[in-house]
């Protein structure tokens, strides 16, 4: 019996993140919203992207600057946050210091920096780039839908809550998104990628409160059903009850489902303006013929050359 309640108390809740799962469902069904002329290079690679999704969460152990690309703490900058917060990143850095924003998360800003890398690697027709960058872009807007993604009480840590963060985002997909409707309409071209990101975290962002609360009043009413232990491989873990689960998920409504499905959405609509933007290369020739380095190398000096032009052009202007 000690040997049992030795293994019982060192048991932990999942790692908080989006979860594995969901990353994947979410990557691999916005290839489905693409236009014909995406759509086949997006489908040939549908495995890559769908297992490349959980890439920059790995990435998170490895690099330091890697974190910070996961949140951003919008309430650490008080109530007005949306009006307070530039949304370009050199007036965000000279307002509040890139140390300042790195230490409370650059989510926002680093997607649109990854879109911008994914529209350069299309117009250099890069399919290795292409893909990287599309399925880092499905991470990071993943993550923008996430209400936890946008607190300073990411994990419940300041309330008491302590697990929340992978309850919401892990545990509640797993259980329930098999039942959620993912045909969410094509995709479509974004006339202001960086006001659409920012839009999605402010949203993301209204429904903090009632993520918390609504938690904390069912915890006080289930008391010890709150937790269960169940089999996962060799492993044995403690993890929110299914009956909890389910309890809590009919309290919040269709809030997880309308997150997963904005995200989906949101990603195959950045890669289709990404494109667009890009010239509307053919991405179907680059699954017959892969260019060499060399070629790559040499579309690469070509752009770098013209974005030199355009910015003496906007520098005399």
């Amino acid at each position: 019996m000690a040997i049992v309640l030795l293994t019982l108390t060192s048991l932990t809740l999942p790692n908080p993140t989006w979860g594995f799962f969901a990353h994947r469902r979410i990557n691999r069904l916005s290839v489905f919203i693409l236009p014909p002329e995406m759509v086949g290079f997006y489908k040939k690679n549908i495995g890559y992207l769908t297992e490349a999704a959980v890439n920059p969460d790995r990435r998170r152990f490895i690099l330091p600057d890697e974190a910070p690309r996961h949140y951003i703490d919008l309430d650490h900058f008080g109530d007005s946050a949306q009006y307070k917060v530039p949304q370009y990143w050199d007036s965000a850095v000279s307002k509040y210091s890139e140390d300042t924003l790195k230490a409370h998360g650059i989510l926002p800003w680093h997607i649109v920096k990854t879109y911008y890398r994914l529209k350069d690697a299309m117009m250099i027709r890069d399919p290795a780039a292409i893909l990287r960058l599309s399925a880092d872009l499905g991470h990071y807007i993943g993550d923008a839908h996430v209400p936890l993604h946008t607190t300073v009480n990411y994990n419940g840590q300041r309330t008491g809550q302590e697990g929340i963060h992978a309850f919401w985002e892990s545990r509640l997909p797993e259980l329930f998104s098999d039942d959620y409707d993912f045909f969410v309409g094509k995709a479509k071209y974004i006339e202001h990628p960086q006001t659409a990101t920012w839009n999605a975290i402010l949203g993301a962002h209204r429904v903090v409160d009632s993520v918390l609360q609504e938690e904390k009043k069912l915890g006080a009413q289930m008391g010890n059903k709150k937790y269960s232990f169940e089999s996962r491989g060799m492993q044995t873990q403690k993890v929110y009850s299914q009956e909890y689960a389910a309890a809590y998920h009919r309290i919040v409504g269709q809030m997880v489902e309308r997150q997963m499905r904005a995200a989906i959405h949101l990603t195959g609509s950045i890669w289709y303006t990404a494109w667009v933007n890009a010239g509307q290369p053919d991405l179907q020739a680059l699954i017959v013929e892969v260019p060499s380095e060399a070629e790559l190398q040499e579309r690469r000096s070509v752009l770098q050359d013209w974005k030199g032009q355009q910015k003496k052009i906007r520098d005399h202007e």
